[in-house]
């Protein structure tokens, strides 16, 4: 009988090897079907891309990033869900703490209320997406699912818009080590 020690670095090893074969069949897929074909979290996907393609800062940032987006213009944000994709472009509001909640009103299709304290890492993202260069934030709750994600937007020719890129590349390079 094995120990429960052996037991869970068994179960950890096996996950991490369906999530393995998961990416290398769709390297360039949407992370949450990856994760789900491998019966995986999408966080669990994140942490297996190739070097420099994600970086997990600590929640603490939240602030911070959350108002350096707010500079960015109008972004892609998107939740999603098993029953939801939802796509929202518009800039991002300034955010207020209040009633447990951080709270986003403004001059933007943007807005409501977010549970800040559920949010256990903040995950820039660096990879292919169908072909093409996708640099997106994603704000992590700790079951290992992004709460929200803000994408870097494209211009009518499908290519990452160059002014947000330089600011996605910039705020990334502050939280490197």
């Amino acid at each position: 009988m094995s120990s429960p020690v052996l037991a869970s670095t068994n179960t950890n090893d096996d996950r991490r090897q369906r999530a393995l074969a998961a990416l290398a069949e769709k390297p360039d897929g949407v992370v949450e079907a990856i994760a789900s074909k491998a019966d995986v979290t999408p966080s669990e996907i994140l942490a297996i891309l190739p070097e420099g393609a994600a970086l997990t800062v600590d929640a603490a940032a939240f602030n911070d990033i959350w108002t350096e987006l707010g500079n960015w213009g109008e972004v892609l944000l998107i939740v999603h869900t098993e029953d939801i994709v939802l796509e929202v472009t518009g800039s991002l509001p300034a955010g207020s703490e209040g009633h447990g909640w951080f709270n986003i009103h403004g001059d933007s299709p943007i807005g409501g209320h977010i549970r800040k304290e559920n949010c256990a890492g903040i995950t820039f993202v660096d990879r292919a997406f169908h072909g093409r260069r996708s640099c997106s934030i994603w704000f992590m709750n700790a079951a290992g699912f992004a709460m929200f994600k803000v994408f870097v937007r494209r211009n009518e020719a499908r290519e990452l818009i160059g002014e947000q890129l330089a600011l996605f590349e910039s705020l990334k390079a502050r939280y490197q080590r």
